[in-house]
């Protein structure tokens, strides 16, 4: 028995596709014979009585069938002998041809509703029965799924109409007030991660306004993050030692990364990768948020929750903002001398800045936090799930889980996958949540009507290919992005929390020396940036786990894809899968793996010329390159540039703060995301220096 064809055709009814099959697709030659799930072929018997050589080896029986999971259907064709089966190669491509003409890929977008009239829940019950269902039983499920809907229109919007994005930011060349009084120092809008950094630079004498389209301090995600990152909140006096320990619910033993291999072949299979200190801790992000906000109000800012961006008027002396306070419908100006976007995905401001090309890739990601309802034999919370698919590709997407367990008997779970943002296809959060509802069983053994459901996490995780450390515009004058709005992140597990995080020191010092400078001319302020040579080169990988929109590859293809590299990581020193994760892979380390994956897998590369197209693997190119003069510029200065500049700065930053500025954000592009047996002493102390 050989298999001789397999494909996904991307329809949740299978029973459509297996009367297809039995009844409407005339394989042209043999005789059909229906099944339970399919049709076998069978020789005719003209045909063999005909052949007067008859020898045991001669095929006498193709069987096809389909099966269901991931809410696809999938199809497979094998052949009953070693031999071909007559007209094989013909009945192949006839199948594989009339099945995608009358099975093509669907790309359904949410329906217009009208929440005057109906609830959320009755106005998606006919479209998501399942989301509805499973959403009326969390304690806001109507308000979130209100939020999940209204995020996805605003993506949509967004990936629509890129090259005319709605204009937010307006520029004005003179002053409009002579004498502006100026309300604050620093306007933050977005009330996550904008919190985080407002209070660091709240903490440093700067007036500070954090405006929060929720209320604040609700969020729809959770994070997880590992000790060694978690040090920048502390050496920035961000947070003690104890209220670190207690935003901390959980910290697991260890991290599993798998990928499911059932078919691929067998050198393409891989072990579990073990990764112990890879979002191991997980945090109560909303405790972290209030005491953010606690810290900057003492420190004499502002929180404007519930209250909406509108526009920003920017001159030469000052930003002003106007708000609408959501539940009064009033709006109001404010003025400052910095506005700083941390809206995430959902940002116009990111949009407009970046025109139609804000973003390269995105990760639609839905999720739970479940508290309790799994029998104890189904996962022990010591553990995690970093990374893991239990299926190929589904509907034109490859599906990823991730599970880390919370406080008590808190699991959070997430579905997601990497996706090409595409007008046709821009990707749907409530697609995915149907998907989440219907195949979590599969992917963790359980009854969904046990199940404790707490509160849904979800969002837009977005991704940029930078070809160098200025492609992405970060700034305007006056005006600077952070997190995912900035969206210069790692493109494998981490969202703009983990960017935010690493590179919080960098960001701080960097927006403190353009603020007692003022040096607010976006050729300044785009300096301020998380940029890594290494987190750009390895957007490629990232690139290789995306289904192009339109486009049928091979079910297993990005499964083979992932269980190569990560094959490699398993047979590597811990650190050094430990370092590629969290984005502090060398450029020697980088060559050498991506040399044993060339000889391990041979077809690796024309996989990804499939996948990337010419375009993005040129512009790849120039992200190598780009690492490779990184890493020379860094062996040549690590050396001895921190201390040149220790020794400088007391006589070059009052006279001349721009050069200073740049030859800080130098050091910093240097050095962010070595390995850490390499750089952990010597950074963390130079930078102590330099921030004092």
């Amino acid at each position: 028995m050989k298999e001789i064809l397999y494909l996904e055709v991307p329809i949740s009814d299978t029973a459509v596709v297996r009367r297809w099959l039995q009844v409407d697709f005339q394989p042209g030659f043999g005789e059909k014979l229906l099944t339970l799930d399919g049709f076998c072929l069978k020789l005719p018997t003209e045909y063999t009585a005909s052949k007067q050589t008859i020898t045991e080896n001669l095929p006498t029986e193709l069987s096809v069938f389909v099966w269901s999971v991931q809410r696809t259907t999938y199809l497979k064709v094998f052949r009953w002998s070693d031999q071909s089966f007559p007209q094989e190669k013909e009945i192949l491509l006839r199948l594989k041809k009339e099945i995608r003409q009358r099975f093509p890929h669907q790309y359904p977008k949410p329906p217009a509703i009208d929440l005057s009239q109906q609830s959320i829940f009755e106005a998606l019950a006919s479209y998501y029965p399942l989301t509805v269902k499973y959403f009326q039983k969390m304690p806001n499920g109507e308000y979130d799924l209100k939020r999940a809907y209204w995020w996805e229109q605003r993506w949509r919007e967004g990936v629509l109409h890129p090259q005319q994005p709605r204009q937010v930011i307006f520029s004005h060349p003179q002053s409009h007030i002579s004498n502006p009084k100026l309300d604050y120092d620093l306007i933050y809008i977005g009330g996550a991660l904008g919190s985080i950094h407002a209070a660091a630079m709240a903490k440093l004498g700067y007036k500070v306004l954090l405006v929060e389209r929720l209320p604040f301090g609700k969020m729809n995600r959770e994070w997880n993050i590992s000790r060694d990152e978690l040090q920048s909140l502390l050496n920035l006096g961000l947070l003690t030692n104890a209220e670190l320990d207690s935003i901390i619910v959980r910290e697991y033993k260890d991290g599993f990364n798998k990928f499911f291999d059932g078919n691929n072949p067998p050198k393409l299979r891989s072990p579990i990768l073990h990764t112990p200190t890879v979002l191991n801790v997980a945090l109560d992000s909303e405790k972290l948020l209030q005491i953010c906000g606690q810290k900057l109000r003492a420190a004499g800012g502002d929180i404007w929750d519930e209250t909406e961006f509108i526009r920003a008027d920017i001159d030469k002396s000052q930003v002003v903002v106007t708000l609408k306070h959501l539940p009064t419908q009033k709006q109001q100006q404010v003025s400052g001398r910095l506005l700083v976007d941390a809206m995430g995905t959902a940002s116009p401001i990111a949009w407009q800045l970046n025109g139609g090309r804000a973003f390269d890739s995105v990760c639609p990601t839905v999720g739970a936090v479940i508290d309790g309802g799994f029998e104890p034999q189904v996962w022990d919370s010591q553990y995690g799930d970093v990374l893991y698919s239990h299926g190929d590709i589904s509907r034109g997407r490859q599906l990823i889980w991730e599970l880390f367990p919370g406080a008590g008997e808190e699991l959070t779970i997430y579905l997601f996958h990497y996706h090409q943002v595409h007008p046709d296809n821009p990707g749907s959060l409530l697609e995915m949540y149907e998907d989440f509802f219907t195949i979590l069983p599969e992917y963790r053994r359980c009854d969904l009507d046990k199940l404790v459901w707490k509160k849904p996490t979800f969002g837009y995780i977005p991704g940029h290919f930078s070809v160098n450390s200025s492609d992405r515009k970060v700034a305007f004058d006056r005006l600077i992005a952070i997190g995912d709005a900035a969206s210069l992140q790692s493109p494998l597990v981490f969202t703009g929390f983990g960017s935010l995080v690493r590179n919080l020191e960098r960001l701080t010092t960097l927006l403190d020396i353009a603020l007692k400078h003022d040096l607010f001319s976006s050729r300044h302020l785009n300096k301020i940036r998380a940029y890594q040579s290494n987190v750009s080169v390895t957007w490629l990988f990232s690139k290789g786990m995306m289904v192009p929109t339109g486009k049928f590859i091979p079910p297993q293809r990005i499964n083979s894809m992932l269980n190569t590299f990560f094959g490699l990581l398993a047979d590597e020193p811990p650190e050094v899968a430990d370092n590629f994760i969290k984005d502090r892979c060398d450029w020697l380390t980088f060559n050498r793996l991506a040399l044993k994956a060339a000889r391990k897998n041979p077809a690796l590369l024309l996989w990804i010329w499939e996948l990337a197209g010419p375009k993005d693997l040129f512009r790849w190119v120039g992200n190598y390159l780009n690492f490779g003069r990184y890493a020379l510029v860094s062996a040549f200065l690590s050396s001895w540039f921190a201390g040149f500049l220790y020794r400088i700065q007391p006589w070059l930053e009052p006279r001349h703060p721009a050069l200073w500025l740049q030859l800080l954000a130098l050091r910093y592009a240097i050095t962010t995301g070595k390995p850490r047996s390499l750089n952990q002493t010597s950074t963390v102390n130079s930078e102590a220096v330099i921030l004092n």
